[in-house]
């Protein structure tokens, strides 16, 4: 369970680690021009946004039908369907799958909904050795670390961390050339490749109308992990479906630009049921897991659109406060502005009721939503929905400002005090102050009020003209 004091405490570490903070601000700055360029070479990026909008929306609102539909061709294809309305279920059904084949020895390609579930644990506990096979994840999994971000999980590291967690893992010699160190990891996962029994992984589309998984990878271990074991596992939350092929292009479009300014992911692989008698490769056996675990519940609210998200993570990279702060400072699998919705939606309001709170509401992670997600007006209703579970004093503090506003005389009398309070570091931003404000100023940027107001200015100019 996180608290508020816990989450003030993260951030507080995440803010003084130079390291990360310029990490963090260096890749999601280059992610986002990378985004603008290559967003402007599409004919009309707006309206194929406001149509994969239009296309996750209407997937929602008949999803018991696509469902169905999904189920049907998967298993005519020849696959196995599983459903598991929740994390305990999601695990026991994989670990069942595993124990049944004698599984020992488990690839993993990136899934953040096996991150959610918490899989990798359970599995270790059943005695199967899983390994993260996606550069990234598998770093964070050799340094005993998490992801700090939904597409690049080792953002907040660099060439020095990783080349430890290597020479730690491997006995290999050390270096920080990136081309060395990714040779390295190929040499050893290529080994875990050879030996396992299992593959496991996320599904980032489903397709209703033929049962189709489409997996978009970056790396080559997507698909060795589908197609290099006797048996894959395909863990997929029940929102990830779209009606038809001819709607999948609408997403690709957009799923590797936002993330990574790409036109599309090196591998976007598309997988209809086991291998076939004349398939040179490819799994004996395909079970595919729809995850519910709080998704349903979701579906007839306020908050159903947020099950539009594709999982790209554009409003981290955009998000100033994700940008200061990195991802372990959520304490959530799922971080950023989508993480401070879904975090709290699926897992419980009363145990995050303080990421709602970590967001500036400036809009930037709606203008770069694929699916045009309203981020920043979810987080308001969530913050309403918490208000009881903030402080007195602060509560006391929003009622006051809140009679401050309503009335032109007391908002130019504090206007008045503010302008003689603050302390002035002659760049006209205002940094420190007395009690709270001291504390206010050290995360945000706060202008010095003007020693005339515009009021007294606009009052003096019509009685010049007068």
């Amino acid at each position: 369970m996180s608290t508020p004091t816990a989450f003030r405490q993260r951030v507080c570490e995440a803010v003084a680690d130079e390291r990360v903070v310029r990490a963090v601000h260096l890749a999601t700055w280059h992610k986002m021009e990378a985004r603008a360029e290559s967003m402007r070479q599409l004919r009309d990026p707006e309206a194929i946004r406001e149509l994969a909008a239009q296309i996750k929306q209407h997937t929602l609102e008949n999803l018991p039908h696509y469902l169905e539909q999904f189920v049907a061709q998967v298993e005519r294809s020849g696959g196995c369907v599983h459903f598991a309305a929740d994390a305990d279920t999601a695990r026991r059904i994989i670990c069942d799958i595993a124990a049944a084949h004698g599984t020992k020895l488990a690839v993993k390609a990136k899934s953040m909904t096996s991150e959610e579930i918490h899989l990798n644990d359970a599995l270790e506990a059943a005695g199967v050795r899983t390994v993260e096979t996606d550069l990234g994840e598998f770093i964070v999994q050799i340094d005993h670390d998490r992801p700090s971000h939904i597409v690049t999980p080792i953002i907040h590291k660099d060439r020095q961390q990783i080349a430890r967690a290597l020479v730690r893992e491997t006995g290999c010699e050390y270096t920080e050339d990136a081309e060395e160190l990714t040779a390295i990891a190929r040499r050893y996962l290529r080994d875990i490749f050879r030996r396992c029994d299992l593959g496991i992984t996320g599904v980032n589309f489903g397709v209703a109308e033929s049962g189709t998984l489409c997996i978009c990878t970056n790396e080559g271990n997507g698909r060795m992990s589908s197609t290099r074991p006797r048996v894959h596992v395909a863990l997929m939350g029940i929102e990830k479906l779209v009606p038809r092929l001819r709607d999948l292009p609408v997403f690709l479009k957009l799923l590797a630009r936002s993330s990574t300014g790409q036109p599309l992911t090196v591998y976007t692989t598309l997988v209809t049921g086991p291998k076939r008698v004349d398939d040179p490769d490819g799994p004996e056996e395909l079970h595919v897991v729809l995850l519910d675990n709080g998704r349903s519940e979701l579906l007839t609210g306020e908050f159903a659109e947020v099950l539009r998200c594709i999982r790209c993570g554009a409003c981290l990279n955009a998000c100033p406060v994700y940008r200061n702060i990195g991802g372990h400072a959520y304490g959530s699998v799922y971080p950023g502005p989508i993480g401070s919705l879904v975090t709290p939606l699926l897992q419980g309001l009363d145990e995050h009721a303080e990421l709602p709170r970590a967001s500036s509401l400036c809009g930037a992670c709606q203008v770069v939503c694929p699916v045009k997600i309203d981020i920043p007006g979810l987080l308001v209703r969530l913050r309403v929905r918490t208000r009881r579970s903030q402080p007195l004093l602060k509560r006391a503090a929003i009622r006051l400002w809140k009679w401050m506003m309503k009335s032109p005389t007391r908002y130019a009398w504090v206007q008045w005090c503010l302008s003689r309070l603050l302390p002035d570091c002659r760049d006209g931003w205002s940094r420190g102050g007395p009690g709270p404000l001291g504390a206010w100023t050290h995360c945000r940027d706060l202008p010095i009020p003007p020693k005339q107001s515009f009021r007294k200015l606009w009052r003096e100019r019509l009685s010049d003209e007068r």
